[in-house]
Parts: C-alpha cells; structure tokens; sequence
C-alpha cells in the first residue's frame, strides 16, 4: 500500500511541474516595488484603520491598471508597499497610486476669464458673490478656464467606471460611470440643472474633479431634459478619447478616493535579466546540493543510501508541486529555503538507518526488513520532534514578518513537510522493498 501511495504522489508532482507554471515574485520576475507611508490631513488621521481603508482604494486602482499578479501588503501601522511584476516605467504607476483623488462632481456655472479669477481682479460686489455662492475657476481638460459651483456629489458613491469602445455606431472610446446609493439621484438632480442651459453653453456641462483639476467637463446630452435628469445611477461619458485616455479617466473615476494622503517614501525596479539570473543561481545551488548530499549518503550508506538519493530526487518533485498546488509565490529568499530544506530533507533517513543499524548488529539473527521497520519506528519521535520545531519557527516567520521573509517561511514550511513525506513515504517504500530482495540479503555490506 505504502509504495501505491509514493508512486501517485511522485506521478502527481511531476505532472503539476510540468502542466502548471510558476508564480514567481518580484525579485525573480523584475518589476516595481513601490512603499507608501499614509500621512495625516486636516479631516483624518493616519493610523491602522485608515491605512487598512487606504490599501483597499490602492488595490482598485492597482486591478484598473491590468497589471498581472500584483501585491500589496501593510508594513507596520502606516506603510503599505505595492510589488507591480512586470512594470519597468514605474512613473505612471507611482503618479496613479499617489494621487489623494479627491474626486468631486460639480456644476458649470460659465466660463472663466482666466484661472486666476479667484484671487484677484474682480470687484468687491462680484467677489461677495463668488463667496455666496463658493464658486471657483479651474482650467478644464482643453486648458479652457471654467467657473464652477460647490460639488454635487462626491467620489464615494461611485460604485465603478469602465472604458469601452462603441463599434456598432463608430462613437469610439466612451467611460461608463455607475453609482450607489444616494449617488443615484445627487447625479439626476445635478444632471437635470445642468439640462436647463442650452446646448453648446458651458452651465450645460458637469465638470469631473480630481485633486482640484478638472479632468473631464463632459456636456449633458441634447435629449436629456430640464429637471429631468439622467436616472438610473449609470452615466456614458463620450468624447475624441483614445484608447489610452479612456482607460485612464475609467481608472481616476474608479480609483476612489483615498482617506488619507499618502508618499512615496522607497521605490525599487528590478530588471527581468536580474531575476533570470538569480534563478539560473538558484537552480544551481539545488542541484549542486542534491548532487552533494546524495554522494555524501551513497558514500555512508551504500545501496540503501543510493535509495534515499532517488527519494531525495522526489522530495524536491513534491515540494516544487505543492508550491505550484498552493498558488505560493516563488521569491528569492523562498529558493533559499528550498535549497536549504534539501539538508534537512535526508536528516531523517540518517536517523533511521543508524537506527537501523544498531538494531541490526545488536541482534545478530534478525532480517534486515525487520531491522529496517525498527528502525523506522524507534526514530519517527526524533524525525518529528526536529521536524516540528522547525516547522514552528517557519510558521513564526509567515505570520510575523512580511514582504520576502514571508516567502522564505512559506517555502520552508512546504520543504519540511516534502521531507517527512520523501523520508517515511517515499524512502521508505523503497528501503522496505528492496530489504526484502534475496540478493541484498546475501551481501549484508551493500
């Protein structure tokens, strides 16, 4: 029975290790590391909840950007650092990801004479009014200035945008925008004041705001009415968008709006040529290590010794299959920890064939199948005790640490299991087996 269950473990691995690729980090794929820290603003204060809430808004904005596989995990109580495999040119990914986006929606009142109308050059009448009425004048998207009123409705109630591209009619690139909950009809009653204005004028416009830029005004079309509005909570915004346009304005509309300021306080960009080579290191180190312990044991314990080299080979089968099975992802420090699980890996068939030994020498009549059983069985509390105590301080080291040191736990922990599974599976239906053989039996030095 043992040998069935080793053969489907064995054939399991191999066939994951060449059917399922693997996830590999940062440092061994090249890409973007990008560390943010919160800060504190006048209406909130950078703390653990307010970095858990900015996490979840960086997390949106990292999907909307369509990069493969990101990570992004909290350091401490402010920092949260964000891994981008795969992106080189980090600068627009660092400007989409800093951004505050503070994202208002307001109404146009008219055209400005110019984006410094608010802070000088007008009468004290018409600044009492600009007053009364919180209005400013920012440049839209074309570089136009435009007077606008106080914000109708806020970023939080979007539920999400989109881009698209209409083929059917030709109309090109459009952003779909949808709303939640008082979003809906805060967006009907700001798009119904806006229809009242004649088309072609700028009050019919509702202008989108982002950090204090404008950066979209789009019209409210001819076909909707006054006081009437566009219900539903979902809005198509069309214009001359590129492709590249279109994605970005989805994503700044999407993105929401961060709870706290934050700063770029490290940014890291690992090349692809580098993570290649460390793993062409890495898999050398394996081999080299495979190759070294298997003569060391082929040298000490001859036939047997050979046997626990094939089971060597396995263990490093499993412990590559299950990271693929786990979904793990694969870092630098987590090759180390394979390669130095390898060691630990024939720790156990040391122990069980010293014990053998002495049970083997000490009753001079007894077989060397039942010697070797023995041997298994009055080791196993060793095999375990060494085994588990490591397995604790992996397990310390995933939930305790983070970034790379993490994955150096993950992979130390799957090692440790691929072990005692290779030691007292694998080897052991092999040793077992061949304990049996009359021609090992007849030469008793082998």
């Amino acid at each position: 029975m043992r040998v069935f269950i080793a053969l489907a473990v064995v054939a399991a691995s191999v066939w994951l290790s060449f059917t399922k690729p693997p996830r590999l980090g940062l440092d061994l794929r090249g890409g973007t590391q990008i560390v943010l820290e919160t800060r504190d603003s006048a209406r909130a204060e950078a703390g653990p909840e307010a970095t858990e809430r900015t996490l979840e808004v960086l997390r949106r904005r990292v999907d909307a950007l369509g990069v493969t596989e990101p990570t992004i995990t909290s350091s401490g109580e402010r920092r949260i650092i964000v891994e981008l495999p795969g992106v080189q040119d980090p600068r627009q990914a660092a400007e989409v990801l800093g951004r505050t986006a503070q994202l208002t929606f307001h109404p146009v009142t008219g055209a400005g004479e110019s984006a410094r109308e608010d802070t000088g050059g007008d009468t004290v009448e018409g600044k009492k009014e600009k007053k009364e009425k919180d209005e400013r004048t920012l440049t839209d998207e074309d570089g136009q200035p435009l007077r606008i009123g106080p914000a109708g409705l806020s970023g939080a109630l979007v539920e999400g945008a989109g881009a698209g591209f209409d083929a059917q009619t030709g109309g090109g690139w459009y952003v779909t925008v949808d709303l939640r909950g008082a979003g809906k009809e805060k967006w009907r009653e700001l798009t119904a004041e806006a229809a009242c204005a004649p088309p072609g004028d700028p009050a019919r416009r509702v202008a989108i705001v982002l950090d204090d830029e404008v950066i979209s005004s789009p019209q409210v079309d001819p076909s909707v009415r006054c006081d009437g509005g566009i219900a539903g909570g979902s809005t198509q915004i069309t214009g001359d968008f590129g492709a590249e346009d279109a994605k970005e304005l989805a994503l700044l509309i999407s993105g929401g709006a961060l709870p706290v300021p934050v700063e770029t306080v490290e940014q890291r960009t690992v090349g692809p040529t580098l993570g290649a080579a460390a793993i062409d290191a890495s898999a050398r180190a394996a081999v080299i290590g495979i190759l070294a312990t298997s003569l060391f044991i082929l040298a000490v314990y001859r036939f047997f010794g050979g046997l626990a080299a094939i089971a060597l080979v396995s263990y490093g089968l499993i412990s590559y299959a299950a990271l693929l099975l786990l979904g793990a992802t694969l870092t630098l420090p987590g090759l180390a920890g394979f390669v130095l699980a390898i060691g630990m890996a024939v720790d156990a068939n040391v122990l069980v064939f010293e014990r053998a030994r002495e049970e083997y020498a000490a009753r001079r009549g007894r077989s060397l199948r039942s010697a070797l059983t023995s041997g298994y069985r009055n080791a196993f509390s060793a095999i375990a005790d060494s085994n588990v105590t490591t397995l604790l301080a992996a397990v310390l080291l995933f939930f305790l640490a983070s970034g790379p040191v993490r994955g150096f736990g993950v992979t130390l922990s799957i090692g440790v299991l691929a072990s005692m599974v290779s030691a007292l599976v694998v080897a052991r239906a092999l040793t077992e087996s061949a304990a049996g053989r009359r021609a090992l039996r007849r030469r008793p030095g082998l």
